[in-house]
């Protein structure tokens, strides 16, 4: 049975949500936990279940499970299909499916991608320098229904070295995405600063001051498509983070009023505007990097699926031409690889020796 402890708030964690302040005062490892905890019912206040976006006052007496008693069960692996596109004894390179969410929260307590990578690595063969087991293996995340490339690291130093690349903007990470309306200009750069949102926390929005942070996302527009009579028209993008916020690119390309098609938080424009979709038309296509242990230049690439390729596929008839930006670009496409050999046909192309 797993040990009660206590802990008495002090002045200085008055007013703050409770799930908050058990991560803050390292009563659990991550505030993800101390949420799921105490969805479970093993947090009390003042000898009351109470939930996790409670306000605690100065003097409260909290009572909790033991922190290493409840992650023994934590993280279990769970048999979900992997579309891996590479492995080594220090990474991996997956193309991740729509509505698989990378790690457990208060809202998803498995289902996730550390449960199946923790099913096919088993749970001592992952990177665990984040603090907490629920990220085993993660480097860095996409969105539930962003689909994609990302990468997850078998051992810390693998982990570590891949986070400082991505942090010193040394990994290339590129994304496609159909926003609505006409972009006049064909590349520019959107640098704003990306906090939670103040009166809902469940989104993201660009404002300063605060705990907001640098965010800054580039972009190319590569086709676009003209106006229709239930919408202004559309234009896709080749989208390069250059940080790597919290629904980034889906906040950054709302905040210039051209919202990716298909998003449900941040969509706009009405059902006619988002062509049948219920996902956003973000996909992570293509990932340059260098191997943190060999030093070699890697590169991936990841055609569309097939929800996001039928949506261009119904547009093509209203495309207003290519950009000299998509004419250079290649294979984003499953239907433009069908040429090539059976190993390669709509997987990853894996080139060594390319540069960004």
């Amino acid at each position: 049975m797993a040990r009660a402890m206590s802990h008495t708030v002090a002045s200085e964690g008055a007013g703050m949500r409770l799930d908050a302040l058990l991560a803050a005062q390292g009563l659990y490892g991550s505030r993800s936990l101390a949420a799921r905890l105490i969805d479970e019912g093993r947090v009390f206040v003042n000898g009351e279940s109470k939930a996790k976006s409670h306000v605690v006052c100065e003097g409260d007496l909290i009572v909790y499970e033991e922190a290493e008693a409840a992650l023994e069960t934590r993280i279990a692996g769970q048999d979900i299909a992997l579309d891996i596109r590479f492995e080594d004894d220090s990474l991996l390179v997956l193309s991740k499916q729509a509505g698989l969410v990378c790690h457990p929260s208060a809202d998803h307590h498995d289902g996730t991608l550390v449960n199946a990578l923790v099913f096919h690595c088993g749970i001592g063969n992952l990177c665990n320098v984040q603090g907490s087991d629920e990220r085993l293996g993660i480097v860095h995340r996409l969105d539930r229904d962003t689909t994609g490339l990302m990468l997850a690291a078998k051992t810390d130093q693998a982990g570590l070295a891949l986070m400082d690349a991505i942090r010193d903007r040394e990994v290339d990470r590129r994304y496609l995405a159909l926003v609505q309306g006409s972009i006049a200009h064909d590349s520019g750069m959107i640098d704003a600063p990306i906090a939670r949102s103040i009166q809902d926390r469940t989104r993201m929005t660009v404002r300063d001051g605060g705990n907001a942070r640098d965010s800054v996302t580039t972009f190319k527009v590569l086709e676009r498509f003209e106006a229709g009579a239930r919408d202004n028209g559309y234009t896709l993008l080749e989208c390069k983070l250059m940080t790597g916020r919290t629904h980034q690119i889906r906040v950054h390309m709302n905040y210039i009023r051209h919202p990716c098609v298909g998003d449900p938080v941040y969509g706009g424009g009405g059902p006619g505007a988002q062509l049948g979709l219920g996902r956003q038309f973000l996909h992570s296509w293509r990932l340059d990097f260098t191997h943190p242990l060999t030093g070699e230049p890697m590169r991936f690439t990841d055609p569309l699926p097939s929800d996001l390729e039928a949506v261009l596929d119904g547009l093509e008839g209203r495309s207003l031409g290519r950009t000299d930006a998509g004419k250079s670009i290649e294979g984003f496409k499953a239907s433009a690889v069908k040429g090539q050999n059976a190993c390669e046909k709509g997987q990853s192309a894996f080139e060594k020796g390319l540069g960004g």
